[in-house]
């Protein structure tokens, strides 16, 4: 079973972006250099992959998409 990681949702990226960046505006504000883990979400939602799925093989935000093309492929 391959993903293709690259067909996030429409909604995913720009969550992704969005958390990102408030999880480095966190970290400048509050001084916590552990929000500065934000650059991750941050560079997949511009990137567009999801480093979760590539490494577990497993997408449960692709789910669906995965199903679809599966059944296409057996048929």
């Amino acid at each position: 079973m391959a993903i293709d990681a690259k067909k996030l949702s429409k909604f995913c990226r720009p969550f992704r972006i969005v958390l990102g960046i408030a999880l480095i505006g966190a970290g400048v504000y509050t001084g916590i250099v552990w929000f500065y883990l934000g650059v991750i979400p941050l560079i997949a939602g511009i990137i567009g992959i999801c480093p979760a799925c590539a490494i577990t093989k497993q997408c449960t935000i692709l789910g669906k998409d995965i199903e679809a093309t599966e059944d296409k492929k057996s048929e």
